[in-house]
């Protein structure tokens, strides 16, 4: 069996493309990947956030850091939240699909931690609340997926 494991190699870097939209949920994702990241053994200069306006420039941006190669894994963190128009599945979708692009295309772990919620009270929930922090899930699946790679 080929399995990844939960560890930081010392020559992998990472990144982590978080929006500014919906900032006290994202920030606290965005926290809590850090601290995840560090705790881990990822040192702090081998650790690349890059903020973007929302959700939907997070795969461009995923998509040129993973063309320049100097990355392990890279997660996305972001928040959309419904409203009253279908702007809500436009982005959503949209940000979901392109970060598997770029995924597949690049052959680069890219976890998705961007959240798509029906109210802010479920992104709370999922952003250090009841559900946990989506934000230290995606680091953890980064470095076992990175692991995972150098394995295959």
């Amino acid at each position: 069996m080929i399995a990844g494991q939960l560890r930081a190699h010392p020559d992998a870097r990472y990144a982590i493309v978080a929006s500014r939209w919906n900032p006290r949920i994202v920030d606290a994702l965005l926290a809590a990947a850090q601290r995840a990241f560090a705790e881990h053994g990822v040192a702090e200069a081998a650790l690349d956030v890059v903020r973007v306006p929302g959700a939907w420039e997070i795969p461009a941006v995923a998509a040129r850091l993973a063309a320049g190669g100097r990355h392990a894994a890279i997660v996305a963190l972001g928040c959309v939240v419904r409203g009253d128009t279908r702007h809500y599945e436009h982005v959503a979708d949209g940000c979901a699909e392109g970060l598997m692009r770029v995924a597949v295309e690049h052959r680069l772990p890219v976890l998705n931690g961007v959240l798509a919620v029906e109210r802010h009270a479920d992104a709370e929930a999922r952003a250090g609340g009841a559900h946990g922090n989506k934000g230290e899930e995606a680091a953890l699946a980064a470095l076992e997926m990175t692991d995972l790679w150098r394995q295959l």
